[in-house]
């Protein structure tokens, strides 16, 4: 059997659902591009998408509910300067994107007319992190059930004090393309699953919850025992792990946060002021910042959409750009923001492959993909032994920051108070309060222990949803207000 290079593959599987079955070729696409062009325009695209999902989910023993949609559309968008018009349609037909296009192009005056050139064809270079398959049919229906109950079995068996298990499996194929005013086409196949796993465990009336679980890339088999194990039992620990919390204790003290998804707090306090929308505006407290010093020496940021099978990660972002690894702080050092396409032509740099959006019914922003903090030389034990009174924070739930000022509140869902380097006892309660800017300069302490996320992240910006990776090593932080219960 002859395969065809992943690039063209990916292009071929878009045509087929999302052109050849409406009596579309790239003739219209271009016609479409013409006819917005016909008034002057910084940029323009068109952003097919097709979208198939499916959901089951556990609870009491029993599969309750299951669900599946298709969704499909196109998304038209002209920029001018700052200025964007964007149009949508659920119905993909070449009076729809004509009609689409005719209503976009009024963002330029029609003074402003003039003839312009059709540019040459380019195919987007891209990447290949992540195999185009459905992820939906690598695993029957009864599979999937099974594998349900297998959480459910697994969990009750860990401990009698687990008296309610909540599961669910999320699947979802999503294939792109993108026709861009330079004559860039490109196109993405994007497999995505989850294994969800929540537990309530019970003892002298007190009830806790746990949660665990993870995805990404790939199919559905990438959820064997082991794998399923391994959910069941963070779900579980963490639960059993509350019923002994005591009342977090409160003020300005040492805190030491865990590896892997704690690196959530590093995505919400410093990753969104990195992103390039809130620079140009000059709104992020990071704004004229590149080249200076904002986070103490040994600090790396990054933002990497190119890490294979990743929840965050991109062959091409939905502008047709390449995925990148970008160096966003190095050393202590702001080294530049994530953009899109229209940021970055605005700031005079290039894109980095950060624009992104939720769905052909959205415009694309800069967003992160899969942020994470580079390890350093200390073992964490040697960290959670260094502190002489403090919190350690192994686990994070919700949280916000105010882009502006880099202020944050984020809740710890799994925390101990550490004394003399001893883990006392766990502690329910925890939030730290403190700025993006101020705690990366507070970091004395780096783990060599860099881990990223399961692959369970989403992010939520200005109404979109996109999902993401985080990241980072042990880190300790000093001078962090902790606001308990005690």
């Amino acid at each position: 059997m002859i395969s065809r290079e992943p690039t063209l593959e990916r292009l071929a599987t878009a045509r087929s659902l999302l052109l050849e079955p409406f009596g579309l070729d790239e003739t219209h696409l271009a016609k479409a591009l013409s006819a917005i062009k016909a008034h002057k325009v910084d940029d323009a695209d068109l952003y097919f998408q097709y979208t198939r999902a499916e959901g089951w989910s556990l609870e009491e023993g029993i599969v309750k509910t299951g669900s599946f949609s298709i969704d499909q559309g196109v998304g038209v968008r002209a920029v001018a300067g700052e200025k964007t018009a964007f149009a949508y349609s659920d119905d993909i037909s070449e009076a729809s994107l004509m009609d689409a296009a005719q209503t976009v192009r009024a963002i330029a005056q029609a003074n402003q007319n003039q003839k312009a050139k059709v540019p040459t064809r380019k195919i987007a270079g891209m990447r290949s992190l992540y195999p185009s398959l459905d992820p939906m049919g690598t695993l029957n229906s009864t599979d999937k059930v099974h594998l349900l109950e297998k959480v459910e079995q697994l969990a009750r068996a860990k401990d009698p004090r687990v008296v309610q298990v909540m599961a669910g499996l999320a699947s979802e194929y999503d294939v792109v393309m993108v026709a861009r005013a330079d004559g860039t086409l490109a196109a993405d196949v994007r497999p995505l699953v989850r294994l969800s796993v929540t537990v309530i465990a019970e003892q002298n009336g007190r009830r806790e919850v746990g949660s665990g679980g993870g995805g990404g890339r790939f199919g559905l088999a990438y959820f064997d025992e082991a794998m399923v194990n391994a959910y069941v039992d963070d779900a579980v620990h963490a639960a059993l792990t509350n019923l002994d919390a005591r009342p977090a204790p409160a003020g300005v003290m040492t805190v030491v946060l865990g590896p892997g998804w704690p690196g959530v707090l590093l995505h919400e306090a410093i990753g969104h002021g990195l992103e390039g929308d809130f620079n140009r505006k000059g709104s992020s407290a990071f704004s004229g910042m590149i080249g200076k010093r904002v986070a103490a020496k040994g600090v790396t940021v990054l933002d990497d959409g190119t890490i294979a099978d990743r929840r965050g990660s991109l062959n091409v972002d939905d502008e047709g750009c390449p995925s990148q690894r970008n160096v966003l702080i190095e050393d202590g050092i702001l080294k530049g923001y994530i953009q899109d396409a229209m940021n970055a032509r605005l700031m005079g740099v290039q894109p980095t492959g950060n624009g992104r959006r939720e769905s052909y019914a959205h415009i694309p922003m800069p967003r992160m993909t899969n942020t994470y903090m580079l390890g350093g030389d200390k073992a964490p034990e040697e960290i959670v032994a260094s502190i002489k009174k403090g919190l350690y924070a192994t686990n994070f739930g919700g949280g916000q920051v105010d882009i502006t000022s880099g202020k944050f509140v984020f809740s710890a869902s799994e925390a101990y108070w550490v004394e003399n380097g001893k883990i006392q006892y766990p502690v329910k309660g925890a939030t730290l309060v403190g700025s993006g800017p101020e705690c990366l300069k507070q970091v004395s302490m780096i783990g060599n222990d860099m881990r990223l996320d399961s692959g369970v992240g989403v992010c939520g910006k200005e109404g979109q949803s996109v999902p993401v990776g985080v990241g980072q090593p042990t880190l300790r932080i000093e001078g962090l207000t902790v606001g308990g219960t005690a």
